[in-house]
């Protein structure tokens, strides 16, 4: 019954009411004409007309059951009504009391459960025996007559019985045996399994190339090539990587948990303490620096303890705050060829800085378009990206890098790095990727920037090996000069 009808009702009932006052009004009035008549008949009794005493008779009779008639309507009437209302908030109370009788009952229920099934192996949760999950039987109380418990250790003909049988397992107790199979455990570390969790931990992928740009970066460097110097310098920097992307997944562990990339690395599967991959981290940083610092240079080992820096105090806590963050990574990213230029002349030339800049350019199309596909991602995360806070920026910065790496080609020649023969033939590429660079700026899709991301990683591979191939020789344009003097 809704608000409406029910003030339509009560406005109907009072109408109904002030009709039935006021015919008690005239009943009662009638009633003392009547009196008043009686006693004057009582007085003086004049007799009915003579012919006219069976017409007095029937009009009494209609008189006394118009009366009654009056005098009972009322009554009736709201004697119905209240037992209408009587009867809906019954049914009211009869509802919310079968529901609390149903919620005590299934309270105080505690029936057989099934025996439970072996979980699905998990690496969450420690494997559990068979024969242990059998024999975890629960004690039934019935509601009509109290039953025996059943044993504890069934045999296997109960076994069989019970998991035919239609049997209601215990809310209480399937509550906690739920709370108890979502419970955080320790998992075992096996020395086995460590090589590969720890390469997981320093991101292998990343580190290795990280090892190659700074390779290329000693090998274009003008003078001899020392192999002890380049072990030293490949090796400490590969450490101090390792140690940088350490403490970023050390850092980044309750962020990393709501994404779909980085749910599965160690620190939040739990697969090692976050006591020990600090301690790796320290393991991988000291001998590292000391190795570019003793083993190279100062100045090479300086701009590794930097980018150590950089990386996980500056850029890591960058990416929840600002966009900003895209363009230290990219610092960050520049640094390893300039330490492979250091650590071969001992200075910092324009040639470094030549070769940082080409890695600092070419990493905003590789990021940019990566990030584009995981903008649900970076978002649950709560990373502050450009493709997730500024698509259109995300698009031109890609697009302007990309046509950047065709300058920094034309470049390398003019300062002697490489000959001129170096941007003819990296030409192609440079104007491939700046083609691809162009579709992402304009689709806006996911397929054209998987298509750029995926050309940015032989791109750099392959414009680095071509600008070894066509490094400029030393002292072959001092042997020019000779020849025509």
């Amino acid at each position: 019954m809704t608000h409406g009808s029910k003030i339509r009702g009560k406005r109907q009932f009072q109408a109904n009411e002030r009709k039935l006052v006021g015919l008690r009004h005239e009943t009662d009035r009638m009633k003392r004409t009547q009196i008043v008549h009686g006693s004057e008949n009582l007085a003086g009794y004049t007799p009915c007309p003579a012919g006219m005493g069976s017409h007095c008779w029937v009009g009494g009779c209609v008189w006394y059951l118009e009366r009654r008639a009056v005098q009972e309507s009322p009554h009736k009437f709201m004697h119905l009504f209240r037992n209408v209302n009587k009867q809906w908030i019954t049914f009211q109370h009869f509802n919310f009391l079968k529901r609390m009788y149903v919620t005590q009952l299934n309270r105080s229920l505690n029936q057989q459960v099934k025996p439970k099934p072996e979980p699905v192996a998990s690496p969450f949760l420690e494997k559990t025996s068979s024969g242990q999950a059998k024999a975890e039987l629960y004690e039934m109380r019935s509601l009509s007559p109290p039953s025996l418990p059943l044993s504890r250790n069934p045999s296997e003909k109960q076994l069989i019985g019970l998991e035919s049988a239609s049997i209601v397992e215990s809310p209480a107790d399937v509550g906690k045996e739920t709370k108890e199979e979502k419970q955080w455990k320790e998992m075992k570390l096996h020395m086995d399994d460590l090589p590969g969790i720890l390469a997981r931990l320093s991101k292998i992928k990343l580190t290795a190339l990280v090892v190659s740009t700074t390779s290329a970066g000693f090998a274009l460097a003008p003078g001899p090539f020392d192999w002890p110097c380049f072990l030293f310098t490949s090796l400490g920097t590969g450490l101090a990587s390792c140690a940088a992307n350490s403490i970023n997944q050390f850092f980044e562990v309750p962020f990393d948990s709501n994404m779909n990339r980085t749910k599965n690395r160690p620190l939040v599967r739990g697969q090692i303490s976050p006591l020990l991959a600090v301690s790796f981290a320290t393991c991988c940083a000291v001998p590292g620096v000391a190795l570019l610092t003793w083993g190279v240079n100062p100045l090479t080992g300086a701009l590794g303890i930097f980018n150590i820096f950089l990386y996980t105090c500056c850029y890591t806590p960058l990416k929840r705050i600002s966009i900003a963050n895209t363009w230290v990574g990219a610092v960050v990213g520049a640094i390893p060829p300039v330490m492979g230029w250091t650590a071969a002349t001992g200075s910092l030339d324009a040639g470094a800085f030549l070769l940082g800049g080409i890695l600092y350019s070419w990493q905003f199309p590789h990021f940019n378009a990566l990030s584009w596909g995981l903008r649900e991602d970076y978002s649950r995360g709560g990373y502050c990206m450009m493709s997730v806070t500024h698509p259109g920026l995300c698009r031109r910065v890609a697009l302007r890098h990309c046509l950047a790496l065709t300058g920094l080609s034309v470049a390398a020649p003019v300062l002697d790095i490489t000959t001129w023969a170096f941007p003819i033939i990296s030409l192609p590429i440079n104007l491939y990727i700046a083609y691809l660079g162009f579709r992402f700026y304009v689709d806006a899709d996911r397929k054209s920037s998987r298509r750029l991301f995926f050309c940015s990683l032989w791109h750099l591979p392959l414009l680095l090996l071509l600008m070894l191939t066509c490094k400029q020789r030393p002292g072959r344009k001092g042997d020019t000069g000779d020849g025509q003097s």
